[in-house]
C-alpha cells in the first residue's frame, strides 16, 4: 500500500470508578462516528498538514503535534527508520473536550502507520507507544483513552500494560454532554492531590472492583453503586462551570451514574435505553441554566476501535 486513511473513535476516560485504567470508546446512536481521521502516504520528503473543525486549535509548531510524536512514537517502538511520508490529519474532536481528542489523534496515526508500513506491531506495542505520545501532552502515562479508541469497548488496563475488554450491558447508553468550555489534560491534572489518604485508596478499590464485579455477573444494583468517581471528580468538578447542577439533573431522570468524562469538561450520564433522551434533555436544561451552551449525544459503546477506511 502507498496510502492508507484511518479512523479512531471518541472515548470516556476513567469512566467513573476507573482513574487512568478504565475507558470507554463510543459513537453516535445516529448521525456519522465521532472521531479523527488520519491519511498517511509514501512520500519524497516527509510533511504534514491538518484540516477539519477544530484544526485550528492545534500546536502552531508541526513538530508540537501529537500525529508527528505518535509518528516518532511508532519508529521506536518497531526499531527500524521511517521512510518520508505525508501525513493529513483531520480533526474532528475539539481539543481539550474530556473525549478522548488526543488520543483519537494518536491511534489513528498509529494505525495508519502500522497498516501502511505493515510492520504488524500487536496491541501490546500500539498501546505502549500510544501511551508515550499521551504522556508528552499530559505529563503522565496513562491508557484510559488509547486503549479503548485504539481496541473499541470497555477497557481496563491491567498492571502489565494489556487492555482487557470488560462485558457493557447492551440497553444502556451514554447521554455525553459537551459544553463550550476548554479544559486542558495537564491542568486538570494539577488539580489533583499527589497523594490520598488510606480511607480513600480503600474506598476507591472497592469501587472499581466492585463494578467490575458488576459488569461481569450482570449485577444491576451493584452496578448502579459504583459508577462513580471518588478520586478526581471533588477536585476537577469546581473546574467545570454547572458541573453539580448537570450531574444532579441527570441522576434527577434517572440516571445510573453521571459524572466528568475523563478530565472534563464534556460529562457523560449511564441510563437505560427508555431514560437516555430525557437525562440528554434535562442536562442541556441544566447547562442553559447555567449560561453555557453545549451539544449533548445519545451514544453507545463503540466496540470496534481504529480501523482502516
Amino acid at each position: 500500500m502507498k496510502q492508507v486513511l484511518a479512523f479512531a473513535p471518541a472515548s470516556i476516560g476513567n469512566f467513573a470508578a476507573g482513574f487512568d485504567v478504565l475507558g470507554a470508546a463510543i459513537v453516535p446512536v445516529t448521525g456519522p462516528p465521532l472521531g479523527d481521521q488520519v491519511e498517511i502516504r509514501l512520500a519524497r520528503a516527509d510533511a504534514f498538514t491538518s484540516e477539519g473543525p477544530f484544526a485550528h486549535r492545534l500546536p502552531s509548531r508541526s513538530e508540537d503535534n501529537l500525529a508527528l510524536q505518535a509518528r516518532d512514537a511508532f519508529a521506536r517502538a518497531w526499531g527500524r527508520p521511517l521512510p518520508p511520508l505525508a501525513i493529513r490529519l483531520v480533526k474532528n474532536l475539539p481539543v481539550g473536550s474530556g473525549l478522548g481528542s488526543s488520543s483519537a489523534t494518536v491511534v489513528a496515526t498509529l494505525a495508519a502507520l502500522d497498516a501502511l508500513l505493515e510492520a504488524g506491531l500487536g496491541p501490546d506495542a500500539l498501546l505502549r507507544a500510544g501511551g508515550e505520545t499521551e504522556a508528552q501532552g499530559c505529563g503522565t502515562f496513562h491508557l484510559d483513552n488509547v486503549a479503548p479508541a485504539l481496541l473499541g469497548g470497555l477497557r481496563l488496563v491491567d498492571p502489565a500494560g494489556s487492555a482487557r475488554a470488560l462485558p457493557f450491558p447492551e440497553e444502556l447508553l451514554f447521554a455525553v454532554a459537551s459544553p463550550e468550555l476548554e479544559l486542558n489534560t495537564r491542568d486538570a491534572r494539577r488539580a489533583l492531590p499527589a497523594r490520598v489518604s488510606q480511607a480513600l485508596a480503600v474506598a476507591h478499590a472497592q469501587n472499581l472492583a466492585s463494578l467490575v464485579l458488576a459488569l461481569l455477573t450482570g449485577d444491576a444494583g451493584l452496578r448502579r453503586t459504583c459508577l462513580r468517581d471518588l478520586v478526581a471528580e471533588p477536585h476537577r468538578a469546581g473546574l467545570v462551570p454547572g458541573f453539580r447542577a448537570v450531574q444532579a439533573a441527570a441522576m434527577g431522570q434517572g440516571a445510573e451514574g453521571c459524572t466528568l468524562s475523563g478530565a472534563g469538561p464534556a460529562i457523560f450520564a449511564v441510563a437505560d435505553r427508555g431514560r437516555a433522551e430525557a437525562v440528554a434533555e434535562a442536562m442541556t436544561r441544566a447547562w442553559d441554566q447555567a449560561g453555557v451552551r453545549c451539544q449533548v449525544r445519545i451514544c453507545r459503546l463503540e466496540e470496534q476501535g481504529a480501523r482502516i477506511l
